[in-house]
């Protein structure tokens, strides 16, 4: 009976200790998370609260909220073409980035490659500007654009060309600012490229060459599907940057001229803060949120899926 009690005792009190330590480990967990948690509910998701509360009144700000105006401030905002103005521009801005910006990031990462004497200069050089604060870059390019002073507009006389408004013309206001946003995250795509290179085996290219591959076709065939989960974590980042853009455009044309460069963070702002329209402001700022998360999480669920269940069985 004692043989029997013992070898029963002995599993049952090696459980009870594997359980005592995986809860000990999860409240070592739970208490180290819990500053974070609590700041990412205070700072982060209360305010989401907060906006979509406020959405739903005519509020200015002050005072309590008294005047219910259930959806019309959506509605509202949806019927405004500078609203929609806005959306476009921020759509543009996408559309450009994944046509222009992020090709030649991944074109000259592929150029630049691994082995390629000074990559590391190359790198710094590109990576420089988005470095600099959006406020900074801003400042620095709306005086480069200044049609009498400007850089830009310097050479162009020297060449013989006639100077332009670049900032001022509703033409092309919006093609100088992506312009400037190019200049600044360029850099920051390409290092993101270059880190993804670094990751495929050399070993798979070479045989690629090997069995007679051309360069494109190892770029095509080999490279390329290996670095899918950067391009598209690369892709990922440009959009959800694409339609919160704020900063650099408020400095360099506060959505001007005549709305040509307004965007949904530059109107939330006008409306929110310098009208003291808080409540319709905070009904643009739901749709910004809800257009974001909506993007982030057809995105992953569509496009990363693959990536995402990669690094989670790496985890385990």
């Amino acid at each position: 009976m004692s043989l029997t009690g013992t070898a029963r005792s002995g599993p049952t009190a090696r459980a009870s200790g594997r359980s005592s330590t995986s809860r000990n480990r999860s409240l070592t967990i739970a208490l180290f998370l819990l500053p974070a948690l609590i700041l990412y509910l205070l700072f982060v998701l209360w305010p989401v609260v907060q906006a979509a509360r406020y959405s739903v009144y005519r509020w200015n700000g002050l005072g309590p909220l008294e005047d219910p105006v259930g959806m019309a401030n959506y509605l509202r905002a949806l019927a405004d073409p500078v609203f929609r103005k806005a959306l476009s521009n921020n759509l543009l801005i996408a559309g450009l980035s994944l046509l222009i910006q992020l090709p030649f990031a991944l074109a000259l990462a592929l150029m630049v490659g691994r082995s390629l004497p000074g990559k590391t200069f190359f790198r710094t050089v590109f990576f420089l500007p988005y470095v600099l604060a959006d406020v900074a870059t801003a400042v620095m390019w709306r005086s480069i654009y200044n049609p009498q002073f400007g850089l830009i507009n310097y050479l162009a006389k020297m060449f013989g060309l006639r100077p332009q408004a670049w900032l001022s013309d509703p033409d092309k206001a919006m093609y100088a600012i992506f312009a400037v946003i190019t200049w600044k995250y360029f850099g920051y795509h390409l290092v993101l490229y270059m880190a993804g290179l670094q990751n495929i085996p050399k070993e798979l290219e070479e045989a690629a060459l090997i069995d007679g591959c051309s360069t494109w076709q190892r770029i095509r065939y080999v490279t390329l599907p290996l670095l899918g989960s950067t391009i598209r974590l690369s892709v990922f980042l440009s959009v959800l940057g694409s339609i919160q853009f704020f900063d650099l455009i408020w400095i360099m044309t506060g959505g001007g001229p005549s709305h040509a460069t307004e965007t949904m963070v530059t109107y939330l702002y006008k409306f929110g803060f310098q009208r003291y329209a808080l409540g319709y402001g905070s009904a643009v700022a739901v749709i910004l949120f809800v257009l974001s998360l909506f993007f982030s999480l057809a995105y992953q669920r569509f496009v990363m899926a693959r990536d995402l269940e990669a690094s989670g069985l790496a985890r385990n």
